[in-house]
């Protein structure tokens, strides 16, 4: 088990977040809404420095601090990824938002991968059926090391208290 993230208050003054009243999330609320989604977003960048945003399934795994997603090798994620392997990811959830960024790597340990796989079909398999791990299997899996992740709650009463930034 890797040492938890360290919570931060973020630089947010011009939008009211101030030491005297700031209350951090807690590291757990983060894993747990990084754990529960269907979709998330996925922002890579190519070689050349433009952006490209799409929808991902991936697993969390709290243990290791990793995310992990597959995608076709050929597909714009992953020609992004070998030229320019920063990205964020964030959830689908804009009221309690939570964003990750760090680097994606590509899996090649079939231990790891096996690892990944049984918590992809732990998470998806009853949508998809069990043709799922054998789909995912035969494309790319990454895995993404956070180096810091960002939250806030968009409620009036939490915006400016709870934003919270957490670094690995």
């Amino acid at each position: 088990m890797n040492p938890r993230p360290q919570a931060e208050m973020p630089a947010m003054s011009d939008y009211g977040v101030e030491e005297d009243s700031w209350n951090p999330l807690s590291w757990e609320w983060a894993a747990a809404r990084l754990s529960t989604p269907r979709n998330y977003w996925l922002a890579t960048v190519d070689g050349n420095g433009r952006p490209a945003s799409s929808p991902v399934w991936g697993v969390w795994d709290d243990d290791r601090l990793r995310y992990a997603f597959g995608c076709a090798a050929n597909s714009r994620k992953a020609r992004n990824i070998a030229a320019n392997p920063q990205v964020v990811l964030t959830t689908e959830d804009t009221v309690e938002a939570i964003s990750l960024e760090g680097a994606a790597e590509l899996v090649t340990d079939p231990d790891r991968i096996d690892g990944w796989l049984k918590l992809f079909v732990k998470k998806y398999g009853h949508e998809v059926g069990p043709e799922y791990e054998a789909f995912m299997r035969s494309n790319p899996i990454y895995a993404i090391a956070p180096r810091v992740a960002f939250a806030m709650i968009e409620h009036p009463d939490d915006f400016a208290t709870r934003a919270t930034r957490w670094r690995f």
